[in-house]
């Protein structure tokens, strides 16, 4: 029976932030060459304007390296709904995410109201199986979480040798949540990471929600160390990263680290773009395909 892939991301307007979805994608892709694997885009907004930019024939001459999925991207339940009409039937959701907050749970609410759908005779039903994959740092389900973490800790030892080679600190920017309690993630996750490159210090802070900012630069000035690394625990090196993180304006995390003395070293690539977090997330909805009882 044909099996499908969807890869939930939230999405990006910025299109030097799309080979962090696209290198997921395509190792999704590598992963498992006998299945279907497609984006979906949980954003109405950012799939509004890759519509708009889809009808403009400047914009995509202009930057001809955006792929046409992105600009034809569709809802979860639009694209579910498609693979069904094409008789897939198995299919996996596996979010493109980084903790389980509001788009993990948002997701599960989706796919248990899929799931939930019978029919008088079984073969007729919609799905033989949908399953949802879980976010890059665990999630609710029979995997424990801290063997994800320790995954994804082993999985950037590559941030730790560069804060080693530029004698500098590393602090992650995780985008947090005001509505889930995923700080202690986080925490757990710059935990693992001094644990395992204990000559590197490394915190984390979030864009929203705990531990902020605030709370990490109080922390870090007792030392003195004064170069730092600001590495975006995101996905994609989108908006956030380019304006909050990097940005120029004076509220930005490094303008605030410069007002304060210290020399910043922003990098501008996502998560996704590393190749062992994107066999992660190909791990990841291996995992629930093989617990709702088939294979990719």
């Amino acid at each position: 029976m044909p099996t499908s892939l969807v890869l939930a991301i939230f999405g990006t307007t910025v299109p030097d932030a799309l080979p962090g979805l696209i290198a997921i994608r395509n190792q999704c892709r590598a992963a498992f060459p006998h299945s279907e694997t497609h984006f979906a885009c949980t954003s109405d907004t950012i799939r509004a304007i890759w519509r708009q930019r889809a009808a403009d024939p400047d914009y995509r001459r202009l930057h001809p390296d955006v792929p046409e999925e992105i600009f034809s991207l569709r809802g979860v339940l639009a694209t579910v709904g498609h693979l069904q009409d094409m008789g897939q039937r198995k299919i996996v959701i596996q979010p493109a995410a980084i903790a389980p907050a509001e788009e993990y749970h948002d997701l599960l609410s989706c796919v248990r109201g899929l799931a939930s759908m019978r029919a008088a005779q079984p073969q007729r039903a919609p799905f033989a199986a949908l399953a949802l994959g879980r976010p890059l740092l665990g999630g609710q389900g029979r995997r424990p979480y801290a063997d994800d973490i320790l995954a994804v800790a082993q999985a950037l030892a590559g941030d730790a040798e560069l804060a080693r080679r530029e004698k500098a600190m590393l602090l992650y920017a995780g985008h947090g949540s005001a509505l889930f309690p995923v700080g202690g993630l986080y925490l757990e996750f710059a935990a693992r990471m001094r644990q395992l490159y204990p000559d590197v210090v490394t915190e984390i802070a979030c864009l929203e929600s705990f531990p902020n900012l605030s709370d990490v630069m109080e922390k870090l000035s007792v030392s003195d160390m004064r170069r730092i690394i600001i590495r975006p625990l995101l996905v994609a090196a989108g908006m956030h990263t380019r304006q909050h993180l990097a940005g120029d304006e004076p509220s930005s995390w490094r303008s605030r680290f410069v007002q304060a003395g210290w020399q910043v070293m922003p990098v501008l690539t996502g998560l996704g773009e590393v190749a062992a977090i994107a066999q992660i997330f190909a791990r990841h909805a291996a995992d629930a395909a093989a617990d709702a009882g088939f294979g990719l």
